[in-house]
């Protein structure tokens, strides 16, 4: 018989699928916005201006070929400029070293890939909302901080973000006027254009080019695009990894995919697939690292998915992979056509659109950071933490420092759940009570753990333990189902101590509801011998099956125990 209320499997998005027309415009407008965007990237990590615009080619075209997430754009990030930008530093690199930002962005590749093929895109999820909070909030402060030159004409003499920002606020009598009212000029009509619905997702590109006509026409004395490179009327050039700075570039290279990673795992839960299937997080890694592997070969930057460009795309009608692939094209074609025109562009605009970028974000994460503060002190904590360690260090260890409060926290909310439930027949079923101090004699106590088995919550799980001293003619049934029982031998060693407790106090001991993991996990440590195979019994589909089951074998241990000891008038 067919089962007809078995749900269908969702449809898996694989193949190319037809371009539509409202791709190619998507596809024309994402290009177009990548213009301005994958400079102004380019320029806060002191890279050379075109590779920002290079980086939305290749990457672009290749990432969308191959990403399970069918509407992400694969391309540089601020926050990924800023963390290559430091692996480069630290490595005692040049971020003008072509040969090493291409080494860079192919290992990258070559890290998100194995990433993928190994299928740990799940892994992401262990990042917890108050670290990347605390991140993206930092890399946004950082964004701002590192425009501040372009946006005003002073270079604050600070080593890190916040002292950058408060020694240009303290020196703001040595801001230059004609950078500050270009820049402000850019925010301003940035912000009146969000107002006109139409041109919305075109405020960027619309505030590029009001301001730089008018004041590249003037020659307003500010520092332009042309000023810190020339952007050549050419396809990306090809370039060659430097196999000699592999070592230095290797674990700098994880931080960077870790970043780009952990930006990108957002767009899936964000935009959905337009046709109904299925996002793979895993399989995005692996379109992500091809994108930068091939990248690499053609002057690109590391890249990763950008919420962005994504949403410029999704805005303009994007319905297929093919958007993403036609972002690509296009912006080949107008670098080709117009690309040293780019050179007018002032930078003041660029510092202004930026400020505008960073602006965005924090206010973005605004709802995050106050539900954060109002969830607990601990989720506050990381937060400042993680937020601290993105502005004073450089982004490849505040990423590790990140992920390791992320783990942390994983464990102390985990080691949380740990506690001892205890239920009472009641009727024909099951109902829950507080627990004993003491367990009562003549009668089988029945007790639920909930928990993970992992080491952190072995203090709590024997403090919630009965005591059992001066207990007789009494048994425990210990329900495990529903837990995941982690494999762990500081609670094999506890549940020895409980076990050895309750045999010097003549109580015996049934386990029900056993998951077949840890079952199989007191086979291999012996620990099933010393049980008993028949005191434990294994979970069933039938959710009170192993509970009554297991009642009935406590009883049944009892019940010998006492008819035993009426043979034995020796015994007590």
């Amino acid at each position: 018989m067919t089962d007809t209320t078995a749900p269908r499997p969702r449809p898996r998005s694989g193949g190319l699928g037809r371009p539509t027309g409202r791709d190619v415009l998507s596809g024309f407008v994402t290009g177009l916005f990548s213009i301005p965007e994958g400079m102004a990237y380019a320029s806060i990590g002191n890279f050379a201006a075109p590779l920002g615009l290079w980086s939305g080619i290749v990457p672009t075209i290749v990432g969308s070929l191959f990403a399970r997430t069918v509407l992400m754009v694969t391309t540089l990030t601020s926050a990924i400029a800023l963390t290559s930008k430091s692996v480069l530093s630290g490595a005692g690199l040049d971020p003008g070293d072509l040969g090493a930002v291409a080494t860079l962005t192919v290992l990258v590749g070559v890290v998100m890939l194995i990433l993928g093929l190994l299928k740990l895109g799940s892994v992401m999820s262990y990042v917890s909302t108050a670290v990347m909070t605390g991140f993206t909030t930092g890399i946004a402060l950082q964004i701002v901080a590192g425009v501040i030159h372009d946006a005003t004409g002073y270079s604050p003499q600070s080593s890190n973000t916040l002292g950058k920002v408060v020694n240009a606020l303290v020196n703001i009598d040595q801001w230059q006027p004609a950078s500050v009212l270009v820049s402000t000029s850019t925010v301003v009509v940035w912000f009146l254009v969000r107002f006109i619905k139409p041109l919305k997702s075109l405020a960027t590109l619309v505030a590029l080019v009001v301001v730089t006509v008018p004041v590249a026409i003037v020659g307003v004395d500010v520092e332009y695009v042309s000023d810190i490179a020339t952007i050549p009327r050419s396809l990306p050039p090809l370039s060659m990894p430097d196999i000699a700075a592999i070592p230095a570039l290797a674990t700098g290279a994880v931080a960077v995919a870790l970043v780009a990673l952990a930006q990108a795992a957002g767009i899936s839960a964000a935009v959905s697939n337009p046709d109904g299937s299925r996002s793979d997080a895993s399989r995005d890694f692996t379109a992500q690292g091809l994108a930068n592997i091939a990248g690499g070969f053609f002057s690109a930057l590391p890249t990763g998915g950008s919420m962005s460009r994504t949403g410029v795309a999704t805005s303009a009608g994007a319905g297929t992979r093919w958007s993403g692939i036609f972002a690509g094209i296009w912006l080949a074609l107008i670098v080709l056509l117009v690309g040293p025109y780019a050179g007018y562009i002032p930078m003041p605009v660029i510092g202004g659109l930026m400020i505008v970028i960073g602006a965005e974000l924090i206010v973005g994460r605004w709802p995050d950071i106050v539900l954060v503060f109002r969830t607990s002190a601990l989720s506050a904590a990381a937060l400042i933490v993680t937020f601290a360690a993105t502005t004073e260090l450089p982004l490849q260890q505040a990423i590790f420092i990140g992920a390791g409060i992320s783990i942390i926290l994983s464990v102390v909310a985990l080691s949380r759940t740990g506690r001892m439930i205890h239920v009472v027949r009641d009727g024909d079923g099951w109902i829950v009570e507080d627990l004993p101090a003491r367990l009562p004699s003549h009668r089988t106590t029945v007790l639920h753990y909930t928990g993970g088995s992992i080491f952190a919550e072995v203090n709590r799980l024997e403090e919630d333990w009965p005591l059992v001293k001066g207990t007789t003619d009494a048994a425990i049934v210990l329900s495990m189902r529903g837990s995941p029982m982690v494999p762990s031998a500081t609670f094999l060693k506890a549940l020895d101590r409980i076990v050895a407790d309750l045999r010097r106090e003549g109580v015996f001991l049934v386990l029900s509801g056993v998951p077949p993991r840890f079952a199989a996990l007191l086979t291999r440590t012996g620990r099933l011998e010393h049980l008993g195979a028949e005191n434990v019994i294994v979970e069933t589909p039938r959710l009170s099956e192993s509970i009554e089951t297991a009642y009935e074998r406590a009883e049944a241990l009892r019940r010998n125990a006492r008819e035993e000891a009426s043979r034995d008038p020796q015994t007590p």
